[in-house]
């Protein structure tokens, strides 16, 4: 009989990788059990990806139809992990500043305010959003591409909480 690893394993790989990849670094501190900081895993497609690791996007965007996560579950001062889609994680960030939206005609226009920071141009991305409900916007910083290293994720989630933010902390994901 084949056991399995637990479902949950990749996440705590990933987490040690980072820690021994980024001690030193300013990201060393966010990735400590007693960290204030939350831990977040986005997965990112092309070109976007790219656009924030080259600090071009300085705004990332979350839309969805139903409430979850990052929205309301992201916090100012947390840790982005940066992976491409069915791709090696590649990056880290900081959240800098979040906005979360009940989507409406006034909070849309709001957001495409921010359509220079978000990369987003007159294509068709704000018509394959516009059935969202909710919107996460995240001003990112200290953006760092990071030795690149694969993990075993195979859900579908382009999002993923590592670790909660001790201020929405109710128990832990691991």
């Amino acid at each position: 009989m084949e056991l399995k690893p637990p479902p949950n394993k990749w996440k705590v790989d990933l987490l040690t990788h980072l820690s021994k990849q980024c001690a030193g670094t300013t990201f060393a501190n966010a990735l400590c059990d007693d960290s204030d900081s939350g831990i977040h895993l986005a997965v990112f497609v092309e070109p976007y990806l790219e656009y924030l690791l080259q600090g071009r996007k300085t705004i990332e965007s979350r839309f969805s139809v139903n409430r979850h996560p990052p929205f309301q579950q992201v916090q100012v001062g947390d840790l982005l992990v940066v992976k491409k889609a069915a791709g090696p994680v590649c990056g880290l960030c900081r959240v800098a500043n979040v906005w979360f939206y009940r989507l409406d005609p006034e909070t849309w226009s709001e957001i495409t305010r921010h359509a220079e920071a978000l990369c987003m141009d007159g294509s068709s991305f704000w018509e394959k959003k516009s059935a969202a409900s909710f919107a996460t916007l995240m001003e990112v910083q200290d953006v760092q591409r990071i030795q690149e290293f694969g993990i075993s994720k195979s859900d579908p989630r382009s999002w993923v909480i590592l670790k909660r933010p001790l201020s929405l902390k109710q128990g832990t994901l691991l």
